[in-house]
Order: C-alpha cells, then structure tokens, then sequence
C-alpha cells in the first residue's frame, strides 16, 4: 500500500522543499520505492535533485493540464534512486486554469496518480506556499500532511491556519486525511526564541510533533546547488543525521501504525 504525504505550510521559507528532497532521498536509502511530486512553481524540489534538464520538458503541469501520461513525465535519479515528477514555471497559471474547470478540479492530482500509485511505497508531494486550488489538490491527493514549522514568532499562527484549510478539506473532498507529523525546522538550541518556540508548539500538539528538529545547518543550504541530497553532499553533517532521525521516526510510525 503505497502512503501519500503532503508537506505544507503556506509560509515561505519554513523548509517544505529541503525536507520534501531530504525525506524522500532518505525513503530511498532506506529501501523504500518512493516518488517526489514538486508541485510548486518555483520548481526548487526539481533544480536541487537535477530533474529539469532541458527547455520544454514535460512537468507535473502536462500531467494535470493536459492528461499526459505521468511515466511519460517521471525522471528516473539514480542517487538518490528516487522517481520526481518535476514542475516547472509553466505550473504557475495552474491555479487559474484550474478554476476554469468546474467541478472536480480539486480531484485531478489524485486522478492523475491513480494509474501509479501503487508502484511507490511513499508518494511525498512538495506543495506551494499558499492555500489554492494546487494546495487543495494535493491535500486530497494526500492520505496525510507533514507541516514543517519554522522556530520563529507566529509559528503557531501558521499552523493554525493550515489546520483550519485541512478541517475544510477533511470535510468537502478528503474525510481520511490525517496529520502525519509537525516538524520543528531551522532549530538552533543556543537561542531562547528557538527553545521556545519548539516548547510552545510541543504543549499546543503534543504527540503529533516529531522529537526530531532540523536544525540550521549551512549544509543544507549548499546541497541543492549542487544538484544533491544532504546524504550525497555530506553525510556527516548534522543536517544528514537529523534527516536520517526524521525518516527513521516517520517509517517507524507508519510501519506501527
């Protein structure tokens, strides 16, 4: 049975793509078939694994737009040996051509995967920074959210609005959707605000936060530029070890649950 997550979180910068590369390189290393969907414009989950090589590649937007055949648009990595569904800049006007459709359109992403699904044990779906139609489309494509939270004031604030959009999903499109983890990002243990911030929302959701954090690591940062995971770039960082702790906690939860 293949698990479909979505990482979320309408805030920029909170580290959705760094753990959507990291957490699906480290699925694969640990045995586990997986397949990263960017679904984001920006198409940074694609940039940092190498996955757009050429001009007018075929993306995830010709997979939902255009019924293409989604093993016409996969590429196939080797290390990490993962399977991406890249996206592009074309996928920005999705949002509006989306609408245009009517009904249905807040299930296509979840028609589109059906025919693949159960070739991956983990689909991880990189989503935008906001709350639209694409965002809606993955969370009930989804059978779960990962919500990374920065350490930072009005951390609890976002969260709290992503609940509310995932309540709204749970309730019109996807009654199964559950929360698969809350994950402290940019964590730096010498600093108050980050100490606290992390204690805040650890009384506020309990259980469902990872004990893992990421920490801020310059690692992390460099690996995408050079078209590599943090497990290919340098395995001994700390950044590698708290990802490796993050895959282990989920796989573990998933394999008990």
């Amino acid at each position: 049975m293949s698990k479909v997550i979505a990482i979320s979180n309408q805030k920029g910068g909170v580290g959705k793509t760094t753990t959507a590369i990291n957490l699906s390189s480290g699925l694969s290393y640990m045995g586990k078939k997986v397949l990263l969907i960017d679904f984001d414009a920006q198409g940074n989950a694609s940039q940092g694994l190498l996955a757009i090589t050429k001009r007018g590649q075929p993306s995830i937007y010709n997979v939902l737009l255009e019924d293409m055949d989604p093993e016409q648009v996969i590429v196939h990595k080797q290390e990490p040996a993962i399977d991406i569904l890249p996206a592009n800049i074309t996928l920005a006007g999705a949002d509006l051509e989306l609408d245009k459709i009517g009904n249905g359109k807040e299930q296509i992403l979840k028609k589109r995967l059906a025919s693949i699904k159960d070739q991956y044990d983990y689909i991880i779906i990189d989503c935008p920074p906001s709350l639209g139609i694409l965002n809606t489309n993955a969370l009930t494509a989804a059978d779960s959210v990962l919500i990374p939270v920065q350490c930072e004031y009005y951390a609890l604030e976002g969260v709290t609005q992503l609940l509310l959009t995932i309540r709204l999903v749970q309730q019109l499109y996807n009654p199964d959707l559950r929360i698969e983890g809350i994950l402290m990002t940019m964590f730096d243990i010498r600093t108050k605000l980050s100490v606290e911030v992390s204690q805040d929302v650890r009384q506020n959701f309990g259980k469902q936060v990872y004990q893992t954090s990421i920490p801020r690591n310059i690692k992390l940062s460099e690996a995408p530029s050079r078209g590599m995971s943090i497990f290919e770039y340098d395995v001994t960082s700390a950044g590698a070890k708290a990802y490796g702790e993050l895959t282990k906690e989920l796989v573990k939860s998933n394999e008990r649950g």
